[in-house]
């Protein structure tokens, strides 16, 4: 079920040809969170995810396969546009996936040895903490690093 999009742009090309083009996020719930808690622009996040290539499934990330769950500012360009839209939409404890079109991913640059130039991504998220409210489910604690 998807609850947030983004962006859709529609456009009619002559008589019967249409194409859609989404562009930006889309999240669906896969586990509903509290509903009561949302991160706002400047709240420091812990969350587990695992990052896939929308064509084809490669995984190129996952805090799941590190073993410890990924810490950030939410809101302020620490990690891809596609999260910062995508994850302030979440409640605490919530998991969902995101697909992220490229440009709210990483472009044309890509991500060299791990993502390729207007690569579109999908992540499985799940949102362990905001600040020190932590999910029921959460015990540990996280580490910090940047997804750009």
């Amino acid at each position: 079920r998807v609850l947030f999009r983004s962006t859709r742009f529609q456009h009619r090309i002559g008589h019967n040809i249409e194409f859609v083009v989404i562009m930006g996020v889309e999240k669906e719930i896969v586990q509903p969170g509290d509903g009561q808690n949302f991160p706002k622009q400047g709240d420091q996040l812990t969350m587990h995810y695992t990052g896939t290539l929308t064509d084809g499934g490669k995984q190129f990330d996952s805090s799941l396969t590190k073993g410890r769950p990924f810490q950030f500012v939410i809101g302020i360009g620490q990690v891809i546009k596609g999260w910062d839209e995508g994850v302030m939409q979440m409640s605490l404890g919530e998991k969902a996936v995101l697909k992220i079109s490229s440009d709210y991913g990483y472009g044309a640059r890509g991500a060299p040895g791990a993502i390729p130039p207007n690569a579109d991504l999908t992540f499985e998220v799940e949102l362990l903490a905001i600040g020190d409210n932590k999910a029921p489910s959460f015990k540990g604690s996280g580490s910090s690093c940047i997804i750009m």
